[in-house]
């Protein structure tokens, strides 16, 4: 086998995965909520610890309950727009300032929402005898905040009392610049006996993929769960349905989240807070990840806070990892994360000096292509002997006929007789499908990509060129590539290597335009130095120049 067809074998082949995952996922969708959704069964039941106190048990489940709607909160900061119900506190809607909507680049993009066929809101509650939950309705001063000039920090206070002594505001607040939000509560406690309260931090979501997902391409949507000692663990909603739990319950670090394409929303409890995380089916294609933590106890005539920080935003590597341990690792590149961060983090440096992503990956392929360089020489160097000696290999076929076993022998001894290994060109290209499959997630899950703009038309190196422009330019170079290689002596490989360069510009239609310029770039570089090196050789086999 060849060095081309290995290349285009390999690709080949990581395209029908994709296509086929794809598939899988048009057959079975996930169930989409409407605008009444079902609500979480009950309020979380804390679970025992083996040696420790058992924590109190919940308010039975109401049967039929659904998500409840109260008065409306508006929030507006520099970076923020969002949207809280006094029915249980929650945060309902949070739109993002800084980002477009993948389908309408005239609209803001919408990370938490409810209705129009996707629920994703951030919920929290007490957990005690008698303590506001998340279906619990409360009281705001003001119907709408506002993060003033010269304002570093908005607080939201909703407040709610029992009339018997027991008053609790659930506080939000929002930062200037970020996308970190405080949830506070706060406790006072006025009747005679002490209270030993649990809070619960919990986002609620349906299954359905974010809308303007990558098509032909699988992203993961789905709860994630982190700790030190157990490290970054996905939970697909399909193993919630299954109630598996591969990930550790207690801890006393890590967080929970909830990731889609670029975005994710986590509950960040503090370093040393005794935590147990937990993830449930809440109803029909209705899914709540979660931890709960202990408040402590509350002495009659004390009042006592605790708060746990919600991060609702794009996949920033450079911020996450400074907001909680492991929290870059949200963004996935899977196996080859080990070559992919290196990859990125060359790539940003780049970005940082030229100020534009495409130019920064044309850049990043001239240094991935020169790194490479001697092992792409001596992949290109077999293939041109290969080349040199194809009609020697055709005069041996015709000798042979069907007779196979004579005919491999013939071409065994030519080979040894020129000093070629037809395999030679293979080892190389092995070496480096790594690295670009590595790139190849690292252009397909950096935020950063998401509506970066190139030049002229293609103003979203995260989407398919708009017309086609990139893909029918590699499909040529690939045209290109495929006449420098030997001819197949099969007459079938040899229809397939020229059927395949369409059936890849097919593919790349719907690939990023980032993908599709980096694979041009590839092959434009690739073939530049494949026909220097075929040609060396061949005007060194006609003796017009040595060896």
């Amino acid at each position: 086998m060849d060095t081309q067809r290995l290349i285009i074998f390999v690709v080949f082949s990581f395209g029908i995965l994709m296509l086929w995952d794809t598939w899988q996922k048009d057959q079975h969708p996930a169930d989409v909520a409407q605008k009444t959704i079902s609500a979480p069964a009950s309020v979380p039941t804390p679970t025992p610890v083996p040696g420790e106190k058992l924590m109190p048990a919940a308010p039975p489940a109401v049967a039929g309950e659904v998500l409840q709607y109260g008065s409306r909160i508006k929030v507006k900061t520099d970076v923020l727009n969002a949207v809280i119900d006094t029915n249980g506190g929650d945060l309902r809607r949070l739109e993002l300032l800084q980002h477009k909507d993948a389908l309408n680049p005239e609209k803001n993009f919408v990370l938490l929402e409810e209705g129009s066929g996707k629920v994703y809101v951030a919920q929290a509650g007490l957990i005690g005898a008698g303590l506001p939950t998340h279906k619990t309705v409360f009281q705001s001063s003001a119907g709408e905040y506002n993060l003033a000039s010269g304002q570093n920090e908005l607080k939201v206070r909703l407040e709610w009392a029992d009339g018997k002594g027991i008053k609790v505001a659930k506080i939000y607040t929002f930062h200037r610049g970020g996308y970190v939000i405080d949830v506070a509560y706060e406790i006072q406690n006025q009747t005679s006996a002490a209270l030993d309260p649990f809070a619960y931090y919990q986002l609620l979501r349906n299954g359905s993929p974010p809308a303007g997902d990558p098509k032909f391409v699988s992203t993961y949507t789905g709860a994630a769960v982190y700790t030190d000692k157990e490290k970054y663990q996905k939970v697909d909603f399909s193993d919630i349905d299954k109630e598996k739990i591969n990930y550790p319950r207690y801890s006393q670090d890590g967080w929970i989240a909830i990731l889609q394409h670029y975005f994710l929303s986590a509950w960040l409890p503090k370093k040393d807070m005794r935590r147990e995380f937990y993830t449930k089916r809440v109803g029909e294609g209705m899914y709540a990840a979660g931890v709960i933590v202990p408040v402590g106890v509350v002495q009659p005539g004390a009042t006592k806070q605790i708060a746990v920080p919600l991060y609702a935003g794009p996949q920033d590597q450079d911020k996450l990892s400074s907001l909680a341990p492991g929290l870059e690792l949200t963004v996935d590149y899977g196996w080859l994360t080990v070559i992919a961060s290196p990859l990125f983090w060359v790539l940003s440096s780049i970005h940082k000096l030229v100020d534009n992503w495409g130019v920064a990956i044309i850049l990043l392929t001239v240094m991935i292509k020169l790194v490479f360089f001697p092992l792409s020489a001596a992949s290109y160097r077999s293939m041109a002997q290969m080349r040199i000696l194809a009609p020697k290999l055709q005069k041996l076929k015709e000798q042979h006929g069907d007779d196979r076993q004579r005919l491999h022998e013939s071409m065994m001894a030519l080979y040894k007789e020129e000093k070629v290994n037809p395999l030679g060109g293979c080892l190389p290209i092995v070496v480096q499908i790594p690295v670009f499959i590595a790139l190849y997630w690292v252009l397909l899950a950096s935020v950063e990509m998401r509506q970066a703009p190139f030049m002229l038309w293609l103003q979203d190196l995260s989407t398919p060129d708009p017309y086609y422009v990139l893909p029918i330019i590699m499909g040529a170079t690939m045209i290109i590539q495929t006449r420098l290689n030997p001819t197949p002596p099969d007459p079938i490989q040899a229809k397939v290597m020229k059927v395949m360069p369409i059936a890849f510009s097919v593919f790349f239609f719907f690939f990023p335009a980032g993908l599709v310029l980096y694979w041009v770039v590839n092959n434009v570089l690739s073939i530049a130095q494949q026909w220097y090196i075929t040609r060396r050789l061949e005007n060194a086999q006609a003796g017009n120049v040595k060896r």
